[in-house]
């Protein structure tokens, strides 16, 4: 994730890569910056909701490799350049830059152009709007928002609408952010950075459609994509699913991991906290 954002295909692009391949933790007022014990001390001190016994909790007990971020300033560390960086006190993000001003939600809708209470025909990389809360509409009915709500951070949700796996969130408005531009990418059979997502591009690469090796990369490069990002996100989507803790307690109970130091040995190979797992076998039985 590198460069300046100029498009707003661009936008809903880094905020859906941001959702899937990034961890994050709604803390208010938090530009991107990783969790290090620095920022864990500025940021529960910089603001009354941080400051709530359970919100410090959260922040303290965040890891080093978490992002903070709170709704606008998603969108504002984009905008200003955030790149995922841990040894960055914003992430890579430079404050104030790219000609965006730090606003609030309610102010950032209030600079877009188009403002609209129809969603009928939305387009990719607005903000979506509902008061005190801002988000960035990414496509086919879904939304990227940061919220201390469901999963506690950055994530997708379904925008105006009901669809399987996703929460649903409800805007009131939506319009053209002033700092991007919008426009319909011509016709083409062709594949193009503006009209599909890093992640659209990794299942295309799985289905074989975009070669392999040196000419892979020469493509992907030729239509705008980085093929490290690609490769990353094809990566991730080739990673098994990992059950959940409390699935693996159940097993361990049926004998299926074994048993003493060759049990832990398993655990801890196949990505588990050996002491959790144990804690929850204690608990079921």
């Amino acid at each position: 994730m590198a460069g300046k954002i100029t498009t707003a295909a661009q936008l809903a692009q880094r905020a859906k890569e941001v959702a899937l391949y990034y961890k994050t933790l709604y803390v208010k007022g938090c530009f991107g910056s990783p969790m290090t014990s620095e920022n864990k001390d500025r940021y529960t001190r910089n603001h009354e909701y941080n400051m709530q016994t359970v919100r410090t909790a959260m922040i303290k007990d965040a890891s080093s490799n978490t992002f903070g971020f709170d709704c606008v300033c998603l969108i504002k560390a984009l905008l200003w350049g955030w790149i995922g960086d841990k040894s960055a006190r914003y992430g890579g993000a430079t404050y104030k830059s790219n000609g965006v001003p730090d606003i609030n939600a309610d102010a950032m809708i209030k600079v877009c152009k188009d403002i609209s209470t129809d969603f009928s025909s939305i387009e990719v990389g607005e903000a979506l709007w509902k008061p005190g809360h801002i988000g960035i509409y990414i496509g086919n009915g879904l939304a990227v928002e940061c919220t201390p709500a469901w999963k506690n951070g950055v994530q997708i949700t379904a925008c105006n609408c009901t669809k399987s796996g996703y929460k649903r969130q409800n805007w009131t408005k939506h319009g053209k952010l002033p700092y991007v531009e919008y426009s319909v990418p011509a016709s083409s059979d062709a594949p193009t950075a503006a009209a599909k997502t890093v992640e659209e591009i990794a299942k295309e690469v799985l289905a074989g459609k975009w070669g392999n090796g040196s000419d892979r990369t020469k493509r992907l490069t030729a239509a705008g994509y980085d093929p490290k990002e690609i490769q990353k996100a094809v990566n991730a989507m080739c990673k098994p699913t990992q059950k959940s803790n409390t699935e693996i307690a159940k097993e361990v109970i049926a004998g299926k991991w074994g048993n003493g130091s060759d049990r832990t040995k398993r655990l801890t190979a196949a990505g588990y906290d050996p002491k959790e797992i144990q804690k929850l076998v204690n608990k079921l039985l």
